[in-house]
């Protein structure tokens, strides 16, 4: 395939064109979406029994479970710098194969160090597939088409989240926790095949080798305020949602709520509304632009945070539904805004973007994690807000 950061050449496609076979090109990069990162949050619905296996803190259970964000990151830098080199369909392939080996290896991680070792190289590979998705959507997609095809995407991720932790819980609680690593390995390799008998059908555009080297493209991004106010709003969005669903997992277990793991699992159905509205963010954000779109999605974040502070389930179960469908819109958004505001090097700036994003996750589990063990959820939550407000600061700087 060629490169999506080169500069489409004017005869392959008009820019302002749809694609043919978007509706089933979506479709092909959701379902890749969902068997990527199927397994990213899905550990997270089983939080409290890891926390016990290992006998370790919350905090240190939530670092480790996160610590894949931390290889993502790593991963996204490296596939963004060097993506005029790789062939999507091959890399695409070989890091969905790859990924189901340290998937099934988490399945008997004698401590928390290898658990963690494990987490960062599946980290390194679902970014892999993630990046080089990313840029072949760009790729494939015209300027029209391509924030309702990056919607599509991130709904894909969307609904890894709710399945992905509906499957987690119910395998652990049935079968232990060693299957349900089993288990997401065979759905990684589902993903293998899934690319093996669809992309490559994809006729590819022509494009021209960029003339700037893979460090200047990337150097260009970030003295770029737009795309640089975007890689920020990224890292505040998974800093926020990481903050949120990962510690109200130790919420919900205790009391007044002490759910058990089944109803652990059950309560994630809050990311059902998100995979209808997700798929809308693209013509939101074309009809309204960038900005109005990305402040309204983090509004609705922010009105779910006093409500996950309540001793009632249902005004918990709200707010995580507000925090849920607000994080994922202003993603789903802002992963557009990068792909158009990019005119060249869009690999690279797929890249940039998903490695500030991930670095978010990362931090955002450190510190709210301490805040979380030192000072409690209301101080967890407070740290969370003061992400969504530094996302909607940023926000400023995105034009049309």
């Amino acid at each position: 395939m060629t490169d999506v950061s080169a500069p489409i050449k004017p005869a392959a496609t008009r820019m302002d064109a749809h694609s043919p076979g978007l509706a089933l090109r979506s479709l092909v990069i959701g379902l890749t979406a969902f068997l990527t990162v199927v397994d990213l949050f899905a550990t997270q619905a089983i939080l409290p029994s890891l926390t016990r296996h290992y006998g370790v803190t919350p905090a240190a259970m939530g670092f480790a479970v996160n610590a894949s964000t931390f290889g993502m990151a790593v991963a996204g830098l490296v596939i963004g710098f060097f993506s005029p080199h790789i062939d999507r369909r091959t890399g695409i392939l070989l890091s969905l194969a790859v990924l189901a080996i340290p998937t099934s290896l988490l399945a008997s991680a004698p401590n928390l160090a290898v658990f963690t070792a494990l987490r960062v190289t599946q980290g390194l590979c679902m970014a892999s597939a993630f990046a080089l998705t990313l840029a072949y959507l760009g790729e494939q997609c015209s300027a029209m088409d391509a924030g309702s095809a990056f919607a599509a995407y991130i709904t894909g991720n969307v609904a890894s989240n709710l399945v992905g932790r509906l499957i987690s819980a119910a395998v652990a609680d049935g079968l232990g926790l060693a299957w349900n690593f089993y288990f997401f390995a065979a759905l990684n390799l589902a993903g293998t095949v899934l690319v093996y008998f669809t992309v490559g059908r994809v006729q590819p555009m022509h494009a021209m080798m960029p003339a700037a080297s893979p460090l200047a493209a990337t150097i260009a991004h970030w003295r770029n305020p737009q795309l640089r106010a975007a890689f920020g709003i990224g890292f505040c969005i998974l800093f926020a949602f990481i903050g949120t669903f990962t510690f109200v997992n130790f919420v919900l277990v205790r009391p007044p709520l002490s759910l058990g793991m089944m109803d652990l699992g059950f309560v994630y159905f809050v990311f059902l509304p998100s995979i209808v509205t997700t798929l809308r963010a693209g013509k939101v954000a074309a009809r309204l632009g960038t900005r109005p779109t990305i402040w309204a999605a983090l509004a609705a974040a922010g009105l779910g945070l006093p409500l996950m502070l309540a001793p009632h389930l249902a005004e918990v179960l709200a707010g995580m539904v507000l925090v849920g469908i607000g994080t994922f819109f202003a993603q789903a958004a802002a992963t557009g805004f990068v792909g158009q505001a990019a005119a060249e090097n869009r690999g690279i700036a797929s890249g940039t973007y998903l490695a500030c994003y991930f670095c978010g996750g990362l931090v955002g589990t450190a510190v709210l994690g301490r805040l979380f063990d030192e000072y409690g959820w209301y101080a967890c939550v407070a740290g969370i807000g003061a992400a969504l407000a530094a996302a909607a600061l940023l926000t400023l700087a995105l034009k049309r």
